[in-house]
């Protein structure tokens, strides 16, 4: 694992689109097209609005995985994480390729479908964020770390559903939906590279417990720390709770 911190979440969202592009333009001359994974929400806005203004990749090459989805939601929600990737990074590249998770269809059918889907290559990067009780994807705690199952059901956590009031995604908590559809924690490790970013104050609490912390289902994303590749990307604020000897152990970019 690697850290890198910045000053602020625009210089973190620069540096990490270069990082992504590099990744996805490498995929795609190594084996002809690249496949990614990618993370929605507030903190991950700067980061994509970075990646898709970045010049020479072929996105008609590439193949856009979901992370998760909310199991109830029609796709023209607002917070409709299928709608976040449309208007966000699909319509901005013309990616052709796009296996977006249906919150309204049948469970078992949208999992079967997208684990038979992502189960045939390799993810070649994936790009994660790290929710405020420590998710990754909406594998809330305590996660699941064992099931090889590519998607699964999973019951969303009160922290998880305020954070999604918070970030003005619904109007009130009980608008939120109480379950999901989301990748594995396995799946996500599947990847040959992650790169996760992770801006903001409010997030300082989830990445101390995570990289601070021992690899545990009661902080999700501390099972990244497991992966032979993984960077992640923090600001000052994201950063502050941090020990220094952890910095310095892994900050090895900087």
């Amino acid at each position: 694992m690697v850290l890198r911190v910045f000053d602020d979440k625009y210089c973190l969202a620069r540096a990490a689109a270069a990082h992504a592009a590099l990744a996805i333009r490498s995929a795609i001359a190594q084996r002809g097209h690249a496949r990614i994974l990618a993370a929605t929400g507030a903190s991950q806005s700067q980061f994509l609005e970075a990646l898709t203004a970045t010049p020479d990749i072929a996105w008609q090459q590439v193949a856009l995985f979901h992370l998760d989805e909310y199991i109830g939601l029609d796709q023209n929600h607002p917070a409709s994480f299928s709608k976040y990737l449309q208007d966000r990074l699909i319509s901005k590249t013309g990616i052709r390729n796009a296996h977006l998770l249906d919150g309204c269809g049948d469970p078992v059918e949208v999992i079967r479908d997208a684990g038979e889907a992502i189960s045939r290559s390799a993810i070649d990067v994936a790009f994660v964020g790290i929710g405020e009780n420590g998710h990754v994807a909406f594998n809330d705690p305590p996660a699941d770390f064992e099931t090889e199952e590519p998607y699964i059901v999973v019951q969303l956590d009160d922290t998880c559903r305020r954070q999604q009031v918070a970030e003005g995604w619904f109007k009130t908590l009980s608008d939120v939906p109480r379950q999901a559809i989301s990748m594995s924690a396995r799946q996500i490790l599947k990847s040959r590279e992650i790169i996760s970013v992770v801006p903001d104050a409010r997030k300082a609490s989830a990445v101390q417990a995570s990289i601070d912390g021992e690899v545990s289902p009661l902080a999700p994303a501390s099972i990244l720390k497991t992966h032979p590749n993984t960077t992640i990307y923090l600001d000052k604020d994201s950063a502050r709770l941090l020990r220094p000897d952890t910095l310095s152990a892994f900050a090895a970019s900087l």
